[in-house]
């Protein structure tokens, strides 16, 4: 076989391959198991493959990276146009082999084994975040059916704590051990994610493009870890106004013939990195708002034309912006207005 372009098509055990030659003909349409995926590629002259960008798709990229070839990660939505009729493995293959020879293809960066570690500490942090306001919103419910209803926030739910720990009579006693079992395991959730937290922070501290970041109004170790780990260096992205997009915080575009119309935030990109920006962005306009004497022009103007979410979302874009911008330059935030 004499494959110079290979469209791979992985999953958990079971992988596709379909192979041209630069001619673009056929050379091969071949099923692997997973045991054979490193030997068979092993065998193969340098080549160039085209992967999805899916769930291990990133250690596959290293791996036969490191075997001499060439990967291309293309995302899967990018791959979806060139699949023909009744989606196969087979198909799938083909269309990744076709789609990643387009000139203007978009290609993900292969994240590093670092990057990647990174990026699941912060997934185990969200994962027990969740977790532990679930809990907590299922014990206030199982409560409330029995009349035990405490006010809103930490101090109530700490006196509905109380009563379950001292046995409370309002609580029915078959109800009662389930509840001890379900705050258990709020408490261990809640350790845990605290302890998680500060493994963040303390990761933060210690980088520098972090601490450029965390100079930014809005911006805290949790978000500056968050857009390290998701885009390393920010190279990828030409300009400032590509990684807003990429996260998720430019408004849709349709355009047709002479008109233009510009829609709602896509909300396209990474959820998380988009989610910490606009709460930074909320805390920081709040601020602002309560004290208008340290707010900006641009803050000041678009805060008195907009509503309070529309400015936060604004504000979210325009951090996201500038933190492209510092990690480009090296260079720490300096206000709008400051000396050069």
């Amino acid at each position: 076989m004499h494959a110079t372009m290979i469209g791979l098509d992985i999953a958990k055990n079971v992988f596709q391959v379909h192979a041209e030659d630069a001619s673009g003909h056929l050379v091969l349409r071949k099923r692997l198991s997973r045991a054979a995926m490193e030997g068979f590629f092993a065998k193969q002259p340098s080549a160039v493959i085209g992967i999805e960008a899916c769930g291990s798709s990133h250690h596959w990229a290293r791996t036969l990276s490191a075997m001499g070839h060439t990967v291309r990660l293309i995302p899967a939505g990018y791959v979806k146009p060139f699949v023909k009729r009744n989606k196969t493995d087979a198909r799938d293959a083909e269309a990744i082999c076709v789609a990643m020879q387009r000139p203007g293809m978009r290609q993900v960066p292969i994240k590093s084994v670092d990057q990647q570690a990174a990026r699941g500490l912060e997934t185990a942090r969200d994962l027990l975040v969740r977790q532990h306001t679930q809990l907590m919103n299922a014990i206030r419910g199982l409560l409330a059916e029995l009349g035990v209803i405490a006010s809103q926030g930490v101090s109530g739910f700490t006196l509905l704590c109380a009563k379950i720990d001292a046995g409370d009579p309002a609580i029915h006693p078959v109800l009662r051990p389930a509840l001890q079992a379900m705050l258990e395991q709020w408490r261990a959730v809640g350790a845990a994610s605290t302890l998680l937290e500060a493994q963040i922070k303390a990761r933060a501290k210690t980088d520098a493009t972090m601490r450029l970041l965390m100079t930014i109004p809005g911006v805290g170790p949790l978000t500056a870890h968050a857009i390290v780990a998701a885009i390393g260096d920010g190279r990828q992205f030409s300009s400032a106004r590509d990684f807003a997009a990429w996260a998720g915080l430019t408004p849709r575009e349709h355009q047709s013939a002479n008109r233009r119309r510009e829609g709602s935030i896509s909300r396209q990109g990474d959820a998380g990195v988009r989610r910490l920006l606009t709460l930074g962005a909320s805390s920081l306009m709040r601020h602002l708002r309560a004290k208008p004497e340290k707010a900006s022009v641009w803050v000041r103007g678009i805060l008195a034309r907009r509503p309070m979410k529309v400015a936060v979302v604004a504000q979210a874009a325009r951090t996201a912006r500038i933190a492209w911008a510092i990690m480009r330059s090296g260079q720490t935030y300096r206000a709008a207005g400051a000396a050069a």
